[in-house]
């Protein structure tokens, strides 16, 4: 943690932990979501729903809070999305524990759960670009990308975590809500430890924080480190830049993007549902919970894989990234669509999270090379868009297609894939890659 030497290492570590709790506790909950629909005994569907109603506030609250970034105080900021995490978790969990003890009704349980998930997708998006404006405003510029970097990891390690340890926050007498009320715990710890150890003082340099994406499994959302500079946002023109959507440079980029996110989407979005179905866990929900945490820890540790050992190592372009990418979640897509049993699926997930774990990263950097440097502020708030929006519809309407016919939601998957991989060869290309 030497990186940050401006800031005490019991800041850093503070700082991380704002990171990390958040992408733990949500896929946390990822992994309990199949037992809670099936205890419930509430729709697949209805229960996914949820989580897409919180990605929609994400997207649409998230630029908001990052412009007050640099307006308000960052460490007040910070406050606000952990509060919304910790206001979400254990309210959510309250309500799931009292849905599952008969206390409530299942219909009544459904519609307070997705109104105190709302906490978590309008107010949790507040703490990402606090945290890295803070960084960026007390570190010289060469230290603040492996600053930045180093609090980026803390979502790739909290994607990891969250399904690891979900079994084990399964105890009486919260049962399957015991996730949820243990990382509600967990931020108030986070969130004591923020206004004991982080001190609101003046910043040495002007920062503001760039969007960050919803966080979900084997997903890990990079900090924008350009639009966090200090010194690269003293040389923007006066007038803010707004790159038309339909821009010949970003065009074939964005697309891409949204092809592959809603395709990583899907498949994030019904990997536990299937693990619960084709193992026959229905009626044993604690080993439901256990076999799909299991699941997506793998994914999970797939995608980091990929995005810290193999794309360093290999050191591909970014369409190469894509591309490629997309051909191994293209194999690991169907693997997992044909396995009925646990190291089948496995093993068809972790295949295909290695590819999107090379895609996100290709995507990301070809749209940033696509354009100029006094560009790349409204490039980031793009891909960010992209990669949330990914997460409104996507999941629910794999989830429902996986109820209606199974092969279905495999074949969308593996279509949008081979369209992506075809079109892709012709219409991705960086100047520094044409």
């Amino acid at each position: 943690m030497s990186a940050v030497q401006a800031i005490p290492n019991s800041r850093v570590v503070v700082l991380f932990l704002v990171m990390l709790v958040a992408a733990a506790g949500n896929t946390a909950m990822q992994s309990a979501l199949p037992a809670i629909a099936s205890e419930l005994d509430m729709p697949d569907v209805l229960v996914s729903l949820a989580f897409s109603w919180s990605a929609l506030l994400w997207v649409i609250t998230a630029p908001k809070w990052a412009r007050l970034s640099d307006r308000r105080g960052r460490k007040q900021l910070m406050s606000v999305g952990i509060i919304g995490f910790i206001s979400s978790m254990g309210l959510c969990g309250l309500v799931l524990w009292l849905g599952l003890a008969g206390l409530i009704g299942p219909i009544v349980t459904f519609i307070l759960f997705a109104i105190f998930r709302s906490l978590y997708g309008g107010f949790g998006s507040a703490a990402p670009p606090a945290v890295q404006a803070y960084v960026a405003a007390r570190t010289e510029r060469a230290e603040r990308t492996k600053a930045l970097s180093m609090l980026a990891s803390s979502f790739g390690v909290g994607t990891v975590i969250g399904p690891a340890t979900a079994h084990y926050l399964l105890f009486p007498p919260f049962g399957l809500a015991g996730p949820l009320i243990m990382f509600a715990i967990f931020g108030v710890a986070v969130l004591i430890a923020l206004h004991v150890q982080l001190p609101n003082d003046t910043p040495r340099f002007a920062a503001r924080g760039s969007v960050a994406a919803y966080p979900n499994s084997a997903s890990m959302n990079a900090l924008d480190t350009e639009d966090v500079d200090g010194e690269a946002l003293g040389s923007v023109p006066d007038a803010e830049v707004r790159l038309p959507w339909r821009d010949e440079r970003l065009a074939s980029w964005l697309i891409a993007g949204l092809i592959g996110g809603h395709a990583q989407a899907i498949i994030l979005g019904v990997v536990g549902f299937l693990v619960r179905d084709r193992l026959g866990l229905h009626d044993r929900p604690w080993e439901a919970v256990q076999a799909s945490g299991s699941v997506m820890l793998i994914g999970a540790m797939a995608t980091l894989l990929a995005q810290w050992g193999l794309i360093p190592i290999l050191s591909l372009a970014a369409r190469s990234s894509v591309l490629w990418g997309s051909i191994l979640a293209l194999i690991g897509t169907i693997l997992t669509g044909v396995s009925h049993d646990f190291y089948g699926i496995s093993t068809g997930f972790a295949i295909a999270s290695l590819g999107f774990g090379l895609f996100r990263p290709g995507f990301t950097a070809g749209a940033s090379l696509a354009v100029r440097r006094h560009e790349q502020g409204d490039v980031a708030g793009k891909i960010a868009s992209i990669n949330g929006a990914a997460y409104i519809f996507a999941p629910a309407v794999g989830v429902a297609l996986l109820n209606w016919w199974e092969p279905a939601t495999f074949i969308l998957i593996s279509a949008s894939l081979v369209f992506l991989i075809i079109w892709g060869r012709r219409a991705l290309i960086v100047p520094d890659e044409a």
